[in-house]
């Protein structure tokens, strides 16, 4: 028995498809910025104590 899609299925199927991936990417996206803003706010406050400069109290 051979099943087939119709057109709307099909379309449906990639903008489902279409829509996830999207969201995945943006999910990835967001989280690697994150981790690299993070990496580079440490990197700036550890420069900064090493500069011999007193903290804030």
């Amino acid at each position: 028995m051979q099943k087939s899609f119709s057109l709307i299925q099909t379309v449906a199927i990639s903008g489902v498809f279409s829509a996830v991936s999207c969201w995945y990417g943006f999910m990835f996206g967001r989280e690697s910025a994150r981790k690299e803003l993070g990496g580079l706010i440490e990197d700036l406050r550890r420069g900064g104590s090493d500069s011999g400069c007193p903290p804030h109290s």
